[in-house]
């Protein structure tokens, strides 16, 4: 019995002694973990901190630019940054939307770049498709539209693109009558063969087209803005009949019934469709 009670002793002895190896061993461990740890975030802050990691100069900005409206120059104009300064320390979101904040911008992505240090900068420009001219108060406010509806000042673009030309197409009104339509409405014109050269959006009821074949009135601007210029397109060969300064005006409200108003015989004419266009 005696030598029962003293092997039991031993083993329990020995499993003591193990449990405190495994527990020496998970504390060394421990230990290690942490030192390689700390070692690990104080080189990684040492090779944050180090001088290579910083924006010098602006020749470390790489502009993309999707319209090439901009010259790169112009673009790092409108970027808010000091020189130096750490390459961590800058927030690509508040550079993007700084960016996007511009008129002329529609769209900025800003990435760090680590080898070479410095920024790549993705911009989207707007790029204008008529110029706009509003009155209030007898005041006449010139401005730029793009195929969105977005409206632009005319002075900050042409401050920003003083070589480029401006667009040939003119809108009359206030942008809010016709931003509803705006882009089906322009897609219509910029592709039909009748040439455009303005919109008078002034009379919420009754848009109007300045065409090489007179005035055209569209009515209320709807889903049926399309189908108008279309119609419109087949009603060209009026132009070989008539002269501009003898049509007082083409009514396209209905584009199922086009009606033409004469200025000399002060009558209606419906003009005849051809079927194959």
């Amino acid at each position: 019995m005696a030598g029962i009670i003293s092997v039991s002793r031993t083993d329990l002895a020995q499993r003591r002694q193990k449990l405190r190896r495994h527990r020496q061993m998970r504390i060394i461990q421990a230990i290690w973990r942490t030192f390689t740890i700390t070692g690990l975030a104080g080189g990684l802050l040492w090779v944050v901190v180090q001088p290579v990691w910083m924006l010098k100069a602006p020749k470390q900005i790489v502009m993309k630019s999707g319209n090439k409206l901009l010259t790169d120059e112009t673009a790092q104009s409108l970027l808010v940054l000091s020189y130096p300064q750490s390459l961590w320390r800058i927030e690509p979101s508040a550079i993007a939307n700084s960016l996007k904040k511009q008129p002329t911008i529609a769209q900025a992505i800003v990435r760090r770049r680590m080898f070479p240090p410095g920024l790549n900068i993705e911009i989207q420009e707007r790029v204008p498709v008529a110029v706009t001219q509003t009155a209030s108060n007898k005041k006449v406010t010139i401005g730029l539209l793009d195929a969105t509806g977005v409206w632009m000042p005319l002075e900050k673009y042409t401050s920003l693109n003083p070589t480029r030309k401006l667009p040939n197409l003119r809108v009359i009104g206030l942008p809010k009558q016709y931003c509803l339509y705006w882009t089906q409405l322009h897609q219509a014109v910029s592709q039909s063969p009748v040439k455009v050269m303005e919109i008078d959006c002034r009379n919420p009821t009754n848009l109007i087209l300045k065409t090489e074949l007179g005035d055209v009135h569209l009515g209320v601007p709807g889903p049926q803005l399309s189908e108008q210029i279309k119609v419109l397109a087949q009603m060209r060969p009026l132009a070989a009949k008539f002269n501009s300064s003898q049509i007082e005006y083409i009514d396209l409200k209905n584009p199922e019934f086009p009606l033409v108003q004469m200025n000399q015989e002060n009558q209606k004419l419906t003009p005849k469709i051809p079927k194959n266009i």
